[in-house]
């Protein structure tokens, strides 16, 4: 069934029905405020959300299912060009945004200038950073709506966080202490991510290598471990997402770090782990992994016997000795990790052997020395033993 149909003549109509890809649009930049176009693949069919976008710029009644009240507007408008071409709403359709959630008018309104975007490319970027990481965690079912979220605080640890995986963005953890706001300013943090017993910070380097503004990222760090203590009683935050256009952007990111001499300008030096996933389907599928309680035990447990388990004892970093083999997991796409990893394997790489998932072969072909052989892991198999469902927010 199509998302528009035609009534009185050739009067257009849409009903907004949840679950349908104009709501998920729509319930995107209730939080983005702007979503590029060059990403929709994150939402779902390229082709078809670009259809969709297309008749959205046509002024048409839109419908409310739940209470039959109607719109007559524009839903979406276009801006900007290239890579920069951005989605937005129509002006005249934000009291939509009161359909979705009673307070996502008021959180679109303050967060977004009063429907009054700034001209610059830098803010543009931003939102467009922040706009990809919503939609690649929301395809993971993790919670992404901030008006649907329990509002952090910092007067009593307690906690606050949901028992499910849920986004918080940069912008709204500022909020939360004022006077923090400029050790946070200039870090390219775009949200944490919580999950039973944990939380990762989240970045977006797109297609470039990732670059970390040095003392910014720490001090940015610090903010977080306070943020998690009191609102998850965590004691320690020591690991990031990163998500990126493609492997090309995993090896640029890692040669970036090897070549810097100074360690608050790589990624190795503020985080201990750096689990790097693609923009696309797979990626959402490895992020979900990333989000289950206790992961990374059940994780080891599934491929690895307990008596050949490493338990991080040794020089290199490891996860079994199997028949003489090291046997080194990359499942979780750990970049940091793998940077260690390469560091220590020289001496013994005929020794050595790594797990990984089918797509992420050609980053480790390009980064490792030959003589270390791959296996790769079936993904389909390690989510259904681990028991994995393929469930978006949106549904």
């Amino acid at each position: 069934m199509s998302e528009s149909s035609f009534v009185q003549g050739c009067e257009a109509m849409l009903t907004l029905r949840p679950g349908s890809q104009a709501h998920r649009l729509v319930s995107i930049l209730s939080v983005a405020g702007e979503f590029p176009i060059r990403a929709l693949h994150l939402l779902g069919k390229e082709r078809v959300l670009r259809d969709l976008v297309r008749r959205l710029t046509v002024s048409q009644r839109i419908r409310n299912p739940s209470t039959g009240e109607y719109l007559e507007s524009k839903l979406l408008q276009l801006t900007g060009k290239g890579a920069s071409k951005s989605i937005r709403f129509y002006k005249g359709a934000l009291p939509i945004l009161e359909w979705l959630h009673p307070d996502a008018y008021r959180y679109y309104m303050e967060s977004f200038w009063e429907h009054r975007f700034p001209g610059d490319q830098a803010h543009r970027d931003r939102n467009h950073r922040v706009a990809e990481a919503l939609a690649l965690c929301a395809g993971a079912g993790v919670e992404i709506f901030p008006y649907r979220l329990p509002k952090l605080q910092m007067r009593e640890i307690r906690l606050t966080v949901p028992p499910t995986p849920s986004l918080y963005l940069a912008r709204n953890l500022k909020k939360i202490n004022p006077a923090e706001q400029n050790k946070t300013m200039f870090t390219r943090m775009v949200g944490t991510l919580f999950y039973p017993g944990g939380c990762h910070a989240v970045y977006n380097t797109r297609s470039a290598a990732m670059r970390w503004s040095g003392m910014g990222e720490f001090k940015a760090l610090h903010s977080l471990i306070e943020v998690a203590r009191m609102n998850a009683n965590l004691q320690r935050v020591d690991t990031a997402i990163l998500l990126g256009a493609s492997a090309e952007t995993a090896i640029s990111t890692l040669m970036e770090s090897e070549r810097s001499r100074r360690p608050e300008f790589r990624f190795d030096g503020i985080y201990r782990h750096v689990y790097f996933i693609p923009m696309d389907e797979i990626g959402s599928r490895r992020l979900r992994l990333l989000t289950l309680p206790d992961w990374n035990e059940k994780l080891l447990d599934l491929l690895f016997d307990p008596d050949s388990r490493s338990y991080g004892k040794g020089i290199i970093e490891y996860d079994a000795l199997v028949d003489g083999v090291m046997v080194f997991s990359h499942l979780d796409g750990d970049l940091a990790r793998l940077l260690r990893f390469r560091e220590a394997a020289y001496a013994q790489a005929d020794r050595l052997e790594v797990l990984c998932f089918p797509d992420q072969v050609p980053l480790l072909r390009e980064y490792l020395d030959p003589p270390i052989k791959l296996k790769t892991i079936d993904m389909n198999s390690v989510e259904e033993a681990l028991g994995l469902s393929g469930r978006s927010v949106f549904e």
